[in-house]
């Protein structure tokens, strides 16, 4: 069974730095592509950032320079890196598995989010 359990999210100030973690397990994690996507209140899933298994990157223009995907595939684990957070930010955070190595297919497998908050 397919298992996404993400982790660190928290209230933080404009500004300021998060390390979200995403633990991965029931299936060979370093073998597909993972995604961070992200819900604002009121608003609909919004992509964020992408890695391939072979370790690749790419980010949405609203979080590029700011943040940093990663993965340790040797842990199961995926992160995303947030530096700078702003205001609009505010979102519960999933991780998402997709459906082939490159993230040319996503699928329906995702944690239960974790909530990040972006007040002074």
């Amino acid at each position: 069974e397919v298992q996404l359990v993400e982790s660190g999210g928290g209230l933080v100030q404009p500004g300021g730095s998060l390390r979200l973690s995403c633990a991965a397990s029931g299936f060979i994690f370093s073998s597909y592509g993972m995604r961070w996507v992200r819900q604002a209140p009121g608003k609909g899933l919004e992509w964020v950032s992408s890695i391939r298994a072979g370790g690749s990157p790419s980010y949405a223009d609203s979080v590029k320079g700011r943040f940093t995907i990663s993965r340790d595939n040797a842990k199961n684990t995926l992160y995303l890196q947030m530096d700078s957070l702003k205001t609009e930010d505010t979102a519960v955070y999933y991780c998402r598995r997709c459906s082939d190595p490159n993230c040319y297919i996503s699928s329906n497998y995702r944690g239960q989010g974790t909530q990040v908050t972006v007040s002074s």
